[in-house]
């Protein structure tokens, strides 16, 4: 079991210009860095408040945010403040998914460039 500093978690500030909900978006940070392997099933990561200091959110954000990974089966919230990483957040779903985009993309007659451009035009 290792704890993971807030320097060791390599977490993207929410963007308060984006529609999606700030607790969404750290739930997001958080998932993605796991799946980059900055902390693996047993790891403990920062509390909560230390997490909304670097992220410049509310300590209420990421907490709704750590109640939907816990949920999602991700983290597991333990006495004493603990936060433990329960499971790896699978990047190779989201590989599959682009790769059937890209597939449904090819098949309409889109060219992967036409398909990046059509994402930010949505983003």
């Amino acid at each position: 079991m290792v704890d993971v500093n807030e320097d060791d978690l390599t977490l993207r500030k929410p963007d308060r210009t984006d529609p999606t909900a700030l607790h969404d978006q750290v739930a997001a940070a958080i998932r993605r860095a796991i799946a980059d392997g900055e902390a693996h099933p047993g790891d403990r990561i920062p509390q909560a408040k230390d997490l909304a200091v670097e992220l410049g959110v509310n300590k209420n954000t990421v907490l709704r945010a750590l109640r939907t990974l816990r949920e999602e089966g991700i983290l597991e919230m333990g006495r004493g403040r603990a936060i433990r990483v329960t499971a790896s957040a699978d990047q190779s779903t989201l590989t599959t998914k682009a790769q059937d985009l890209l597939d449904y993309a090819r098949h309409q007659g889109y060219q992967p460039n036409e398909l990046v451009h059509l994402i930010q035009r949505l983003a």
